[in-house]
């Protein structure tokens, strides 16, 4: 199947300036590389998003778009979270690209395996994943606890893609779709998979992070996870109301057993068993409201309808300018 080929990889970054001249040395390289064998046009670009970063980014970004106009910069007004600069930069860029490939700013992602995404997107694949084949980088909590995410929304009902982040291929096609996805409360990895069309999968081993830190702990990760559940699935609210019911038939069951025991001239044994039920219901009354909180907080900002995301500037091609999809933007 013969499909256009102008690519443009969307990088989010948040406090990179450690990363950004080795990850653009090396995104430069490969593009080079395809570019030189045909697989890609030579006007193929590659976009860093400034997520509001507090260091260096933006500056450099600067500095690679002035140096080469293969590097391109669209800076947002104020930081916005991962999900939204990602979003940002597929949809800045999604009428005037074939194809886009998104990845994060250390390089974890391995950039080996775009030439095999692009060759499924040649072949007419819409959406192609990128999956880790295993975990060998990571702790053990970590994999643990990312592996079981992955199960639990799975048992959820929440359609994702087992091992799955953000390196991922999408053609215009796919993000035209995407771009009718309108919620504010923002999980691509489970967006994404929602859309359809004609996807694949490649497979990747995830290397050690190439400098910096993390911009995931725990407590960020599990907001995350949260995040994930409640954006795709209204399971939990039922499994408060199925939990509701079952202590309805068990307190019919306690009452049963105390009357019985009444009139049977038994003592009624009490304090610490009624102690004990009154904590355990409270718990459970605290955590159902947080749950149904939760899903609440969630309808009142989607009811607000504010903008995911406002750029600030965008540092692009003046050929493009008519054609990327700006919201309040300075162009260059």
């Amino acid at each position: 199947m013969e499909r256009n080929n102008r690519l443009f990889m969307v990088i989010p970054c948040y406090n990179e300036q450690e990363v950004l001249p080795e990850t653009s040395k090396r995104l430069l390289e490969k593009i080079n590389n395809l570019v030189s064998r045909d697989i890609i046009s030579a006007d193929s670009r590659i976009v860093f998003v400034n997520d509001g970063s507090k260091d260096n980014t933006w500056e450099i970004i600067e500095s690679l778009h002035a140096e080469n106009p293969v590097f391109q910069g669209l800076k947002l007004s104020k930081n916005r979270g991962h999900q939204n600069a990602l979003l940002s930069g597929l949809m800045t860029v999604k009428d005037v690209c074939d194809v886009t490939i998104s990845m994060d700013a250390d390089l974890q992602d391995d950039i080996d395996a775009i030439e095999e995404m692009l060759q499924k997107y040649m072949d007419g694949a819409n959406i192609v994943f990128g999956v880790r084949s295993k975990r060998e980088t990571d702790t053990f909590f970590k994999r643990y606890t990312a592996e079981s995410y992955y199960k639990l929304m799975s048992k959820l009902g929440a359609d994702t893609v087992y091992n799955h982040a953000d390196f991922r291929l999408m053609d215009s096609t796919a993000l035209s779709m995407l771009a009718d996805f309108g919620e504010v409360n923002l999980f691509l990895r489970g967006i994404v998979p929602m859309i359809g069309l004609e996807t694949d999968i490649v497979y990747y081993e995830r290397a050690e992070r190439l400098a910096g830190e993390s911009k995931y702990p725990l407590f960020k990760m599990i907001q995350f996870a949260l995040e994930g559940i409640t954006s795709l699935s209204t399971k939990p609210i039922r499994m408060i109301t199925e939990l509701g019911v079952f202590i309805f038939f068990v307190s019919i069951i306690v009452l049963i057993y105390s009357l019985v025991r009444y009139f049977t001239g038994h003592t009624i044994t009490g304090w610490t068993t009624t102690v004990l039920s009154v904590w355990a219901i409270g718990g459970l009354t605290m955590i159902s409201l947080g749950v149904i909180g939760e899903y609440i907080g969630k309808i009142y900002l989607e009811t607000k309808n504010r903008p995911r995301y406002i750029i600030g500037k965008y540092l692009g091609d003046e050929e493009d300018k008519d054609k990327v999809s700006l919201r309040d933007v300075k162009f260059k």
